[in-house]
């Protein structure tokens, strides 16, 4: 269910369980919003790369049908780019609540390097 996002607009909070489950069956793009020295450090595997501090909604990937759901480190960032990506007109509403951290703590695989 959409609730308020503290960031404006809206948000969807998905698991990571939901979310490992929905790129497993190819019906979610992740995008990660996390800074490219957090990417080389470690990262979900098949996300899609679009940092916060160049973020521009127009820029970013075609989810071809998929829906698309933003992820950060702990949840807050990923929030923010929703928002951002509503101001600019675009639908996207949910994230990984959590981040990566909880993607780790649920016992999911990372890239690491």
């Amino acid at each position: 269910m959409s609730q308020p996002n503290p960031f404006g607009g809206r948000i969807i909070h998905l698991t990571p369980a939901e979310v490992k489950q929905g790129m497993d069956e190819g019906t979610i793009l992740l995008v990660d919003v996390r800074e490219p020295d957090e990417i080389r450090a470690e990262r979900i595997p098949g996300a899609a790369v679009m940092p916060l501090s160049k973020f521009d909604p127009g820029a970013l990937p075609d989810p071809q049908g998929k829906r698309l759901v933003f992820s950060c480190r702990s949840g807050q960032r990923s929030q923010q780019a929703a928002a951002a990506a509503q101001r600019s007109g675009l639908p996207y509403e949910e994230h990984m609540k959590g981040g990566i951290m909880a993607w780790r703590q649920s016992g999911f695989d990372v890239e690491r390097g």
